[in-house]
């Protein structure tokens, strides 16, 4: 039995700043140590947030013996490798959506973890809010009838070059990654509890977008999915645009409105659904919890591991992988060819993530 789990992170950008600010309401575990390239960025993240060690480097932390979970903050193009070997010295892994590039990087970590007997979950922390399960009952309950589509949209403006990572092909940058994957997440997810499942791969994926004319990476994409059932998905991202970030779900009897879909919390708005029937006005039904959203999700993380579980009901890895593979369609639609990512230049940048 775990009783007080040590987390080890891997990066110190924008997004493992925010993970170590809110594991600090955790009701399980604690920031055991930080691992950059840099070991002067390591050791003052390592004041900053009260990690117990810091290491100018990543395998250091993964050889920490009191490092019991892994979580990887560093560019879409390492998580892979990171992840694999995180597996293989045997350290429960919460990794940094996307979990890879692509569908086959993504089966590729299932494999290891599935062979070391660890655990593996992406991070998208809004799938382990309340405000998901409440979604959930919502739509088995038949509070809007049978579910028919769902228009999803994240985007924001990234800023420009050289500053912003998410414009460069290197670093498998470009919006469909970056939060595209979020709109892909839900909608599956959405898709699958319809019919009481907990994701629906579609049936058909068609994409536009528009790249960068140097970088090759989607400034801004879109793409229409269909499902099984007569259900369609609208998914809109961008990085350089600020899209309302929402969701609207529409069914035979209603609708559901969706304010902060993504980070529900003090990271991006209140917790609640807006249920609309076909002759009356919205309920607005609170869907909150006391601890932070990335304290849920490490919370969410150890308690599946102290169950015996490998992976997560609310992120399984075939959900991860399908994910992955409309990703793959939706890119490959709009002409984005990852081809050669440069892996030495991803390491070289691993500290730049977000």
């Amino acid at each position: 039995m775990i009783e007080r789990a040590g987390w080890g992170i891997l990066g110190t950008g924008k997004i493992a700043r925010i993970f170590a600010a809110d594991l600090r309401g955790s009701a399980s575990g604690r920031l055991q140590a930080v691992g950059s390239r840099d070991a002067a960025r390591a050791s003052a993240f390592a004041t900053e947030f009260g990690a117990a060690r810091a290491y100018g480097g990543y395998d250091d932390v993964l050889a920490d013996p009191d490092v019991d979970f892994v979580y990887v903050a560093t560019p879409h193009p390492t998580h892979e490798r990171l992840a694999i070997d995180a597996a293989r010295a045997g350290k429960h892994v919460l990794c940094e959506k996307p979990l890879a590039v692509d569908a086959a990087g993504a089966r590729r970590m299932v494999e290891a973890a599935h062979s070391a007997g660890t655990f593996l979950m992406e991070a998208f922390a809004f799938r382990c809010h309340p405000q998901s399960q409440r979604l959930a009952d919502l739509i088995a309950d038949g509070a809007i009838g049978e579910v028919r589509s769902v228009n999803s949209a994240f985007g924001y403006d990234g800023g420009p070059a050289p500053t912003n990572y998410l414009l460069r092909h290197d670093l498998a940058g470009g919006s469909i990654l970056d939060v595209g994957c979020y709109t892909a997440s839900l909608t599956r997810q959405v898709a699958g509890m319809a019919s009481g499942a907990p994701f629906a791969d579609p049936v058909s994926v068609v994409g536009v977008g528009v790249l960068h004319p140097e970088a090759r990476v989607d400034l801004d994409a879109a793409a229409l999915a269909s499902f099984a059932g007569g259900i369609t998905g609208q998914l809109s991202c961008s990085i350089r645009t600020n899209l309302e970030s929402s969701v609207l779900i529409t069914g035979t009897r209603g609708r559901i409105r969706i304010p902060a879909p993504w980070l529900p919390g003090k990271h991006g708005g209140p917790p609640r659904l807006l249920v609309e029937g076909v002759r009356r006005d919205a309920d607005a039904i609170e869907s909150g919890d006391p601890r932070d959203l990335y304290a849920i999700e490490a919370d969410t993380v150890v308690d599946h591991v102290r169950a015996g579980r490998q992976q997560a009901p609310e992120m399984g890895w075939a959900d991860s992988i399908g994910n992955m593979e409309l990703l793959d369609r939706w890119r490959s639609a709009i002409g984005y060819d990852l081809g050669d990512l440069g892996q030495e230049g991803a390491v070289a940048a691993m500290d730049l993530h977000r």
